[in-house]
């Protein structure tokens, strides 16, 4: 492996971590803001993060600072790339009330199984190692989520696989969009138009979402895990300084690291990166989630839920099959 590789390699490494660690700054943030509020509030911070390296990019190419027609141009596909994410971010934080971090990421993971089963509508091929690694990550996921109560499935887990079919249409579109939009004023449009909304939500939506999860768990907001209170009522009674820091902390994770950081680096490690080890070390994403949720939040780690997670990785190993087996023997063809 050359040094390029390498380096390329380490950076999506650190991209899966931190993308991972996110989960756990996504469910503890909840213990300040309600789920609209805080995704609100993380996706236009990360929305934000990203002018810099927009301009600094501009300036490199063309020695100064890009006219609108760019950003124009940028506008339609980002309000459908964000509404669409939207829809995906808030199922994922609903259903990270009610289920664990290790959980959510691993599900979440299920796009990588959707993407090409979905793409079968678009006129796309879907072999053999698709359809297994399906029947291994359902498998998965059915353990994980009944943790060996057959008869009983979580309900969080249940939404957040919901999510993961919109992240899977997400993925299908941004590849159609990203064909004729800077990649760049996509992103930042995406998180911005998805923000903006959230934030709507929280003003309309949240002041209801306490009664919905007193209903269904009434354990959750007697134990103050998710007591939150309504971005309203935030705005009316402002929470005390330490309060405020600390739920400023999974704030500021979740938007500058998460969004501006991470996506810049899997933007940068994917320019050298071999397809089949890209898609190995994101899917690793799942097991850092756990890895946070078992160290930042006390989360258990049961036998079924390691057996669910052990399914659910090599299931998603298996659907890139083709692309790890086909990468280095297309590599050579092409160099001989």
């Amino acid at each position: 492996m050359n040094k390029q590789a390498l380096r390329a390699d380490i950076l999506l490494l650190l991209t899966s971590c931190i993308w991972g660690f996110g989960f756990v700054a996504q469910r503890s943030g909840m213990e300040y803001v309600g789920p609209f509020a805080f995704n609100g509030i993380r996706f236009i911070l990360g929305s934000l993060s990203l002018f810099p390296l927009i301009f600094f990019r501009q300036w490199k190419i063309s020695g100064r600072f890009g006219g609108p027609g760019g950003r124009r141009a940028a506008v339609l596909p980002s309000l459908a790339a964000g509404s669409c994410l939207f829809i995906a971010v808030t199922l994922q934080q609903l259903g990270l009330i009610f289920t664990t971090a290790g959980n959510a990421g691993f599900i979440t993971g299920l796009y990588v199984v959707l993407v090409p089963i979905l793409g079968i509508f678009l006129g796309r091929k879907t072999g053999l190692p698709t359809w297994t690694g399906a029947v291994f990550t359902l498998t998965g996921l059915y353990f994980l989520s009944a943790s060996g109560h057959l008869k009983a499935v979580n309900p969080g887990d249940l939404i957040t696989a919901v999510s993961a079919v919109f992240w899977a249409f997400h993925v299908l579109l941004i590849d159609a969009l990203v064909q004729r939009t800077d990649p760049l004023l996509l992103s930042s449009g995406q998180f911005g138009w998805c923000g903006l909304c959230s934030l709507a939500a929280a003003f309309l939506v949240e002041p209801l979402i306490g009664g919905w999860v007193e209903r269904l768990n009434p354990a959750l907001l007697a134990s103050g895990i998710f007591s939150w209170r309504s971005l309203p009522a935030l705005i009316a009674a402002p929470p005390s300084g330490t309060a405020l820091l600390a739920g400023l902390i999974p704030l500021l994770y979740g938007g500058l690291a998460s969004v501006g950081i991470a996506y810049t680096l899997q933007v940068v490690a994917q320019q050298h990166a071999p397809p089949a080890h890209a898609t190995i070390i994101l899917c690793l994403e799942g097991c850092f989630a756990a890895l946070g949720g078992v160290l930042i939040l006390g989360e258990g780690l049961g036998t079924w839920t390691i057996l669910g997670f052990v399914l659910m990785f090599c299931g998603m190993l298996i659907t890139q099959w083709e692309l790890i087996m086909g990468g280095p023997r297309k590599k050579k063809a092409e160099n001989g």
